[in-house]
């Protein structure tokens, strides 16, 4: 396998995040599979920022601990990250703040008061010595630049990086793959795209990292997509108005982390009693409280999973990379208006904010689907019995439709009641719809598995630790099984995944085994827990150390 990993680091402000996607992108453009770690304080200024961009020949979406080329705009970057330093790696710093630097210094303070070019631009510098070192040819390094830097921003960029790709010598040669250029996006627009594939009409959010990023690229983005984006006050307007907007018969998501889930918890019963349909990206990061705002981890499946009093069904996915984040949040868009439940998109910060090459020939769809809608006939009743529990919708403004939704207890015709046998009646019809939703799901992709059966080991995991745990897999030839679905829990094809399944362990970015719990309530065996809660995942090496320990 041929690769490379670079990382550039310095503080908040200084475009770190940017300068990481340009550098994934100049590998896509010479054929390479691309994904990128972004590491960052909650700070608006200052601090330690880094980037990771991983490039390799093959499919990855996990990062490795070395890197090739280290691109440090501080001390810190170099201190920070000297146990990623190898013999063979080439370090690039800025001369003008670095004092013990070793490799090759650039006076980027002199570099842009010649140029004339503001600060920010510092990282083009940066970009045009790594297409130096790397023996990236020039022009493809200004096609970067063109491609990705504002017109009114660009000629400066490009004497900048000029004159970074003229200050240093070429070490090594990334060799061009006769391979094609994906795009390269994060895991919030490939969310955010498959919503709008779902039929999304309109987007609801608060600012919430690791959300908050994709009710930015639906904004800028709401008018070629042909869709509203709104920003209410807090979390609860958030949910509200997104029940406001299916009622009057908009298809409607809604994006949030941890915190502001908590605020929409009785939001997400009332669209449990009302049958509302609704979709929220609920992106995790570690709590509780505020806990790390910037940070990852998977600890709030069991929220999610119970959140809400009152008992209804709803769906809840896991995708692991950016295909499965398309699919899975356009067809848990579909199926919500379908059986007019809640469904969740359970992302994190890792897949979240992570960018990786997108290579939409690989995502097979699912199959669409539309609301079952009221023929006219007879009397409207809201809430009328039907073989599988979902009842026809009418909206607002339909002739001969009275569309009544009640948060109470209610009857069919939507009349708050307290009647013991509607009450009953209307209990087994909400539920009837999760044993319609769960007899679907079954046909549909719910498990993934890679690696040979009967192995001798199998290495459960869910979310954005997937391509870690498929990579340090390989290692020792174990299989790899990775639920998408967590509610309702695919039973059946759980078990047909995991026949042969040898000794089981189970690799999570929580402290106390949320998936592992979840199994072990569905009656299966969870094996042993390989667990990391500190806020960051998975690198590839890291979790082939700990594997050893498990397996040896």
């Amino acid at each position: 396998m041929s690769e490379y990993s670079v990382l550039i680091g310095g503080r908040a402000g200084e475009g770190i995040n940017t300068a990481g996607l340009s550098i994934a992108r100049l590998f896509s453009r010479l054929g390479y599979r691309t994904c990128m770690y972004f590491d960052y304080p909650s700070l608006i200024r200052g601090g330690h920022n880094f980037a990771i961009v991983r490039a390799s020949d093959m499919r990855i979406g996990a990062h490795r601990t070395p890197v090739d080329v280290l691109l440090a705009f501080d001390q810190n970057s170099i201190e920070h990250h000297r146990q990623r330093i190898r013999d063979t790696t080439t370090v690039v710093y800025d001369a003008s703040t670095v004092v013990r630097g070793q490799g090759y210094g650039l006076p980027l303070d002199a570099i842009l008061k010649e140029e004339n070019a503001p600060p920010i631009t510092g990282n083009s510098a940066m970009l045009g010595a790594l297409a130096q070192v790397a023996g990236i040819d020039r022009d493809l390094l200004e096609a970067v630049l063109r491609e990705s830097v504002p017109a009114k921003h660009l000629e400066a960029n490009l004497r900048v990086a000029g004159r970074g790709y003229d200050a240093v010598e070429n070490v090594f040669t990334v060799e061009p793959l006769d391979a094609p250029t994906f795009p390269v996006l994060t895991g919030n627009e490939a969310a955010g795209l498959g919503l709008v594939h779902g039929g999304l009409e309109s987007y609801v959010a608060y600012p919430m990292t690791p959300s908050s990023n994709l009710l930015h690229f639906l904004a800028e983005h709401a008018e070629d997509f042909s869709i509203k984006v709104l920003h209410p006050e807090n979390e609860i307007s958030v949910i509200l108005m997104a029940l406001g907007l299916a009622y009057a018969g908009e298809k409607a998501a809604v994006g949030t982390s941890g915190g502001g889930f908590c605020l929409m918890t009785e939001g997400l019963s009332f669209a449990g009693m009302a049958e509302l349909p609704v979709t929220i990206v609920m992106g995790q990061r570690p709590g509780p409280s505020t806990g790390m705002p910037t940070y990852t981890a998977q600890s709030d499946l069991h929220f999610v999973l119970n959140a809400g009093q009152g008992e209804f069904p709803r769906l809840v996915a896991a995708p692991g990379d950016l295909e499965e984040a398309y699919t899975w949040s356009s067809t848990a868009l579909m199926l919500s208006w379908k059986y007019q439940v809640p469904s969740i998109i359970l992302t994190d910060k890792t897949l979240a904010e992570g960018a990786s090459s997108f290579d939409i020939e690989t995502v097979v769809p699912h199959p669409d689907q539309e609301p079952v809608l009221w023929d006219g006939a007879g009397e409207y009743r809201r809430y009328a019995p039907r073989e599988g529990g979902v009842s026809p919708l009418a909206f607002p403004g339909r002739e001969g439709a009275v569309v009544r939704v009640n948060s109470y207890a209610h009857d069919e015709a939507g009349f708050t009641t307290e009647a013991a046998a509607d009450v009953k009646l209307l209990q087994e019809k909400r539920l009837a719809k999760g044993e319609s939703l769960k007899a679907e799901l079954a046909t549909y992709p719910t498990v993934k598995a890679y690696g040979p059966r009967n192995s001798g080991a199998t290495i459960v995991c869910w979310g954005s630790e997937k391509w870690a745990c498929i990579e340090a897999a390989e290692k020792f030839g174990a299989r790899v099984v990775q639920p998408l679905v967590l509610a309702p829990f695919p039973v059946r094809h759980w078990k047909e995944a995991m026949i042969g399944a040898g000794k089981i362990i189970c690799v999570e970015n929580n402290a106390t085994g949320e998936l592992a719990r979840l199994l072990r309530q569905q009656g299966f065996d969870p094996g042993r827990s390989v667990l990391k809660y500190d806020g960051r995942p998975f690198a590839v090496d890291e979790l082939e150390a700990r594997l050893l320990e498990v397996l040896a």
